[in-house]
């Protein structure tokens, strides 16, 4: 007899950086072991699925990018199903499940996600399975784990009732069969999975899961000393050990777990947790942790007389390599950050001319020490100038397995680690999941267990998440780790170009384009014993070193010579100066956020000489700094703008000046940060965007100044207008919806 075919379901993505990607190739692998087969596309493979006709189950995941865009292989996709011309029962016969991955930092969360499925319902689409929504900013995993945990039993249910009454189940869809129930149909786990406290009432029963026992039953104590004995604490004293998490990981003092150390006698002595050790209960717990992810390339090293040594990123249709004609330190050398202007030389390239708001992407390579480091450690160093051959596993279990698109196929290994592969990128759980294979010592193969697991979330997150730990970082810790380099390709994304945004006007500098920057820098931690810099603006401060100016110096006289990197423009049609040259406008952008607003104001002014008649609407700039004589960037050019009338009202603030003067009451009375002046001015603020229908614009921070500023703008419409919170969000939305609040905003 014939085996009967498993129940299918589709799987559609969207994702910008791989995260969205890789949940629901998850989803799809794992479907086998439920009984159940998975067919999966990305949502801009229109030729592999067809939602018109579709009668099974669809389960979309999706990622937000930009200020809420869809990612780029969703667009399309976004754009078709917003099509007004579409009736409101075009996906009546279609029943949906929705992850929408997000940040709470940035304002618009999950956007995308939330885009999708309000169309899918105006278009008569049914929901089976409560829509979850992931916040990056405290965790994905925090509701990824326990939506993928509920989904598939509601995936059956759904199969179920399908195939029973399909009209009787979907809620909202005419007929009159007794079999049809109201919204209760759902299953239970249609909660609020916004609120992650729920995350614990979700049992660890999916079979994505293995169980590993406690590490007393399967580590000597032998073991464990040794490898203790090794290691330095983590916190110095009077630091803090493992924050409380509200996902049920218990907060545990170091107290908690005593060795004693040295000679006998010796008082026993604390030891803290740290990124390769961990404290009771956590360490003599059973273990929930991800099913092993199914390899699915083949990577050999193949010796050639020559393979590609390009000093640059392979893909060069849209990129220039463009000259830095200057560079100038705009802080001075005793303030916290290192704020730099380059200019670009983009004459020989006139397809790049800009708009004010515009942004460009820099192509930086990894760092050649980290590179020459990672090489070492793999045990490939003397193997860095072969050819990198990479191919699919013929017996692999992994859907949609391909090759990396951006990997070619006459490429050395140093030129893939250098411009293919994000070495920085911080190690994802599936991938420590697959270390654990490769790890020759027990206590280390333990702790990488512990670090993957839903009992040791708190563990990941303070000590892999939080501090942006690199694999090579990881590595250098777990010593007896050794992957093999298809592992790597497997688990690490490419390497993204970094986006900046363009401090210039073309009009006042053509064939010219200027950016700003501060030097990032990370400092050491529990698994970075010396701190670094940023990848891109390390990269690019050590580049331009020789040829810097500074603030009190003019132009260079003589200069070594010039160097050259890739960019590519990217275009922000949204975030632009009112086409309406009446309108007025606000701009908020403390710090290197200001730099889009000096293209804005270069350009205002140049308006101004060519349309003398016209008449112009106000233009305010809230700006601050830590000090105004340290890292006050453009002071001079802002000046002469209020000078020349372009600029209305420039309020600035300083937040560290008066922390250092004497207590007065004036120095207190004076606004610290750029939501402070703003209340100051709230009347003249409501007004402009309330009754004049002018235009705010917020560039910098989006963790925490953009939330402020974003909150400050609540409690003005708030008192202003005499309304309530809801109320005035509503209104607030209604400036998102106009285009009338934008932002440009980083993590």
């Amino acid at each position: 007899m014939p085996c009967e075919a498993k129940p299918r379901f589709v799987v559609l993505y969207g994702s910008q950086k791989g995260q969205a990607e890789s949940l629901a190739e998850g989803i799809a692998e794992t479907a086998e072991e439920h009984g159940l087969v998975a067919e999966l596309s990305c949502l801009n493979q229109n030729e592999k699925y067809n939602l018109e006709k579709e009668n099974a189950p669809v389960v979309f995941i999706v990622s937000t990018t930009g200020d809420g865009e869809p990612p780029d292989n969703a667009l399309q996709f976004v754009k078709r199903i917003k099509n007004k011309t579409l009736s409101a029962d075009h996906y009546k016969h279609l029943c949906y499940a929705l992850l929408a991955l997000g940040d709470t930092n940035y304002a618009n969360f999950c956007n995308c996600g939330k885009t999708i499925e309000r169309r899918l319902q105006e278009l008569g689409a049914k929901q089976f399975y409560a829509t979850g929504y992931a916040d990056d900013g405290v965790g994905l995993e925090l509701v990824v784990d326990p939506w993928i945990e509920g989904l598939w039993k509601a995936i059956k249910e759904a199969l179920s009732k399908m195939a029973s009454d399909r009209t009787g189940y979907l809620k909202g869809e005419a007929g009159d069969s007794p079999k049809e129930t109201p919204d209760s149909s759902i299953p239970d786990v249609q909660l609020n999975l916004l609120s992650i406290t729920d995350h614990q009432s979700c049992e660890s029963t999916r079979a994505s899961v293995e169980t590993v026992p406690k590490f007393a039953t399967s580590v000597s104590s032998s073991a464990t000393q040794t490898a203790v004995s090794d290691l330095r604490p983590a916190f110095p004293t009077g630091s803090p050990g493992l924050a409380s998490k509200s996902h049920g990981t218990a907060s545990v003092p170091t107290s908690a777990q005593e060795t004693q150390i040295g000679d006998a006698g010796v008082p026993h002595v604390a030891l803290a947790a740290s990124l390769t050790r961990s404290l009771t209960p956590l360490s003599e717990s059973s273990l929930n942790v991800p099913a092993l992810p199914p390899p699915y390339l083949d990577v050999s090293l193949q010796e050639v007389d020559a393979v590609e040594q390009s000093v640059g990123p392979l893909n060069k249709e849209s990129l220039h390599e463009v000259p830095i004609s200057r560079a100038v330190q705009l802080s001075r050398g005793d303030s916290v950050k290192t704020a730099l202007l380059l200019e670009l030389d983009i004459s020989a390239y006139p397809m790049m001319t800009h708009q004010p708001g515009d942004s460009f992407d820099v192509f930086c390579p990894n760092r050649d020490t980290e590179v020459e480091d990672l090489l070492h450690r793999l045990g490939l160093h003397d193997q860095r100038n072969r050819r990198v051959q990479v191919s699919l596993c013929k017996d692999t279990k992994k859907k949609g397995a391909q090759v990396p698109s951006y990997i070619s196929q006459n490429i050395s290994l140093l030129y893939l680690l250098t411009w293919c592969l994000e070495i920085r990128s911080v190690p994802k759980k599936a991938f420590l999941r697959a270390l654990v294979e490769h790890t020759g010592d027990s206590v280390q193969r333990r702790r990488l267990q512990e670090l993957c697991s839903k009992q040791g979330a708190a563990d990941y997150n303070l000590y892999v998440r939080d501090p942006s730990l690199s694999v090579l970082e990881l590595l250098t810790a777990f010593t007896s780790c050794l992957p093999p380099l298809s592992l790597l390709i497997e688990h690490l994304p490419k390497l993204q170009p970094r986006p900046y945004s363009a401090a210039s006007s073309c009009l006042r500098y053509p064939g010219k384009l200027h950016f700003v920057f501060n030097v990032v820098e990370f400092p050491a931690c529990p698994g970075r014993p010396a701190g670094r810099r940023g990848l891109c603006t390390g990269w690019l401060f050590d580049l331009i070193n020789p040829v810097l100016v500074f603030p009190e110096k003019a132009e260079s006289s003589s200069s070594p010579a010039v160097p050259k990197i890739h960019v590519s423009l990217r275009p922000n049609c949204s975030f632009r100066p009112p086409s309406d040259l009446s309108a007025p406008f606000i701009m908020v952008g403390p710090g290197t956020g200001v730099a889009p607003f000096i293209g804005f104001l270069q350009q205002r002014e140049k308006e101004r000489k060519e349309n003398p008649e016209a008449t112009f609407g106000e233009t305010w700039l809230f700006f601050g700094c830590r000090h105004r004589d340290r890292d006050y960037l453009f002071r001079e050019e802002l000046e002469g703008f209020v000078s020349s009338g372009t600029l209305s009202q420039l309020k600035v603030c300083f937040s560290r000046d008066d922390q250092e003067d004497e207590a007065t009451a004036s120095a207190s009375a004076r606004p610290k940060y750029v939501q402070h002046n703003m209340l100051l001015n709230r009347k003249h603020i409501t007004d402009i965007l309330l009754k004049q229908n002018g235009y705010i614009y917020v560039c910098g921070d989006a963790k925490n100044m953009a939330k402020d500023v974003n909150d400050t703008l609540l409690e003005m419409i708030k008192t202003e207008l005499q309304v309530d919170q809801l109320e005035a969000m509503k209104r607030l939305a209604g400036l998102r919806e106009e285009k009338r609040y934008l932002q440009d905003i980083w993590g």
